[in-house]
């Protein structure tokens, strides 16, 4: 018994630490999520117990007031209310620094304005204030070429 016990340990550490193919380590970094599809073909980010899709206007080759869109989700894709919550994204683009107050708009989006312009070095953090006080942050880099994204259909 004792012996069945620690193999089971030992599987289950072998598993985390990515002996096991590395999906369950590995699972949800920054370079995994770019992998992925984004449902509103934003830029997926983790954050704590939840994922941040970050969407903003990809087209835009001037500075100018432009909605930033942040959907909730749990690791798993659920939606997350956004009910009660509340947030800010701070967007550098370029030379320019604007920050975006996100309010809910829908059951799991926020959504803010910010004057900013399409820049593809564009970096983004945004943080939110779930309803029960906790608040979680996330840094994007929306507009960057994404791995695995570059080829053609």
């Amino acid at each position: 018994m004792k012996i069945s016990r620690i193999a089971a340990n030992l599987l289950a550490a072998a598993a985390l630490t990515g002996f096991l193919g590395g999906s369950l380590a590995h699972a949800h970094d920054d370079a995994y999520l770019d992998t992925q599809k984004a449902p509103n073909g934003g830029q997926l980010r983790m954050a704590g117990p939840f994922h941040y899709e970050l969407v903003v206007v990809r087209d835009s080759r001037e500075a100018k007031e432009n909605p930033v869109y942040v959907y909730l989700t749990d690791h798993a894709g659920n939606k997350v209310s956004s009910a009660g919550a509340s947030g800010s994204a701070i967007i550098l683009a370029g030379k320019q620094k604007a920050t975006a107050t996100l309010k809910p708009d829908g059951d799991n989006r926020l959504r803010g304005m910010a004057i900013y312009s399409s820049d593809p070095e564009m970096k983004v953090v945004v943080a939110i204030i779930q309803a029960d006080k906790k608040t979680e942050q996330a840094r994007f880099t929306p507009l960057a070429a994404m791995p695995g994204m570059d080829h053609k259909h």
